[in-house]
């Protein structure tokens, strides 16, 4: 069973960086999809970023150029550094874990999720 620990959220003005951490065990460690997805109130689960083995990464067009999602393989740990926030990123950020052969930005194709940690842009 794959589980899932968020951590790193906070409040932050714009322009201001903030990085998310999700520790992750249970995953397989040769072939795996790990992604961090987010949750606006009042709106649909967006995919961010991910990364799968081979280091293919790909990013949601709206945080390209200032997110980067990057895994530490040695501490089991999954990042989403975050530079340039805007208030249009505010929303409470998951971290999954889905199938190698699946892995997508689209939430339908994960199963293992975590808690969740809240991410807030305002001046």
């Amino acid at each position: 069973q794959v589980q899932l620990v968020e951590a790193g959220g906070g409040s932050v003005q714009p322009g201001g960086s903030l990085r998310l951490s999700c520790a992750a065990s249970g995953h397989s460690s040769d072939s795996y999809c790990l992604s961090w997805f987010r949750q606006a109130p009042g709106k649909a689960r967006e995919g961010v970023a991910k990364i799968a083995s081979g280091d293919l990464i790909r990013y949601a067009d709206s945080v390209k150029g200032r997110f980067t999602i990057s895994l530490d393989n040695a501490k089991n740990t999954l990042y989403l550094q975050m530079d340039n926030l805007k208030p249009e990123d505010t929303a409470m950020y998951y971290c999954a874990s889905g199938t190698y052969g699946w892995c997508s930005l689209d939430a339908a194709y994960y199963n293992d999720w975590g808690q969740g940690t809240q991410v807030t842009v305002s001046s």
